[in-house]
């Protein structure tokens, strides 16, 4: 069966894709023709993910699912949040933004963090949403070579290592964007009758 997912971002689409399993195909944006740039100017992160998912229905027609994710810093009052991809710039510069999170992180002893991730989902019409969060802290310093985004600086509840340490399959058993698509599985499996 084949589901649109609105991102461009190739990490997300292998890591997503290689969760959803055999009865899926994911099709890009540009594969159906939306070829902008998907608006993100909602305040909440459910609402970016709806949004997105909204904007490609609309076009397309198809059935297809969004995400957003947000890295909330205790400290930082949630910060960055939703504008976690936009936090250094607006132009999704992984390495400004976490140059700037350990930068107003410099001093500060409280370390928690956690991530969130929220799909929205159109199918056959209608709306869901599904949540993945997932506890940890941040490090001092960046380590591993793995991930993408702040996965470098973050050490999940119950792990003595970052996210971009683990494997793939290390991260996607334990990670928000883990949790938030299992939960979407769970419901497009029940829904085809997959077992």
């Amino acid at each position: 069966m084949k589901i649109l997912f609105a991102t461009n971002n190739a990490h997300k689409i292998a890591e997503v894709s290689s969760m959803l399993g055999n009865g899926f195909s994911l099709i890009t944006p540009r594969e159906a023709g939306v070829t902008e740039e998907i608006p993100e100017t909602q305040p909440t992160i459910e609402g970016n993910a709806l949004q997105k998912a909204r904007y490609v229905h609309e076009r397309t027609g198809l059935d297809c699912f969004a995400d957003d994710t947000g890295l909330e810093v205790a400290a930082l009052g949630g910060a960055p949040g939703v504008r976690s991809a936009r936090y250094a710039t607006e132009g999704h510069d992984f390495d400004a933004n976490l140059r700037l999170l350990l930068h107003n992180m410099e001093g500060v002893t409280d370390r928690r963090a956690r991530f969130r991730t929220v799909i929205a989902l159109i199918w056959r019409g209608e709306e869901y949403t599904f949540e993945g969060i997932v506890e940890g802290e941040i490090t001092r310093t960046p380590s591993g070579a793995g991930g993408f985004g702040y996965d470098p600086v973050f050490v999940p509840e119950g792990a003595s290592c970052t996210f971009a340490e683990m494997t793939a399959a290390e991260k996607n058993a334990i990670s928000h964007r883990g949790r938030a698509v299992a939960a979407l599985v769970r419901f497009l499996h029940e829904q085809c009758g997959i077992r």
